[in-house]
């Protein structure tokens, strides 16, 4: 189950990542309408994809290890921008309400997924050629 979630979140925070820079879904500097966007934005998204996606091929481990991590940063996004209001998080990130309570939501799913979700056991992979059996 953690390997798929990474697998989710990481496409997940590609096509959003990718999608900011498509014109004419961005009006502006809005996503849809709700979210502000920019390249620094984007390229977190882009990133934070990367990251679950190269977790979700390593294992478990590195899932469970990937949403630990990822759910203590966004958390920590989420209280910036609830602190900083519509300000930008770390001076270049753009932020709003609604993308504070976005990354304070998505924060609560991943540290759910990286400390309370137990994980599946691991298939043993063959270390060598696969032996006939008779």
């Amino acid at each position: 189950m953690l390997r798929t979630a990474a697998r989710l979140f990481g496409l997940a925070f590609i096509l959003i990542g990718i999608l900011g820079f498509v014109p004419g879904i961005t009006d502006g500097h809005m996503l849809l309408g709700v979210f502000h966007v920019n390249t620094a934005r984007n390229l977190v998204h882009l990133l934070s994809g990367a990251l679950a996606l190269v977790a979700a091929s390593s294992g478990v481990a590195a899932s469970r290890t990937f949403f630990r991590v990822f759910g203590l940063a966004y958390g920590l996004v989420a209280i910036l921008g609830f602190l900083g209001g519509d300000q930008p998080v770390l001076g270049f990130i753009s932020n709003n309400l609604a993308d504070t309570w976005l990354h304070a939501t998505i924060a609560l799913a991943a540290l759910v997924l990286g400390f309370a979700v137990t994980p599946e056991p691991e298939e043993p992979r063959p270390i060598g050629p696969a032996q006939p059996t008779a």
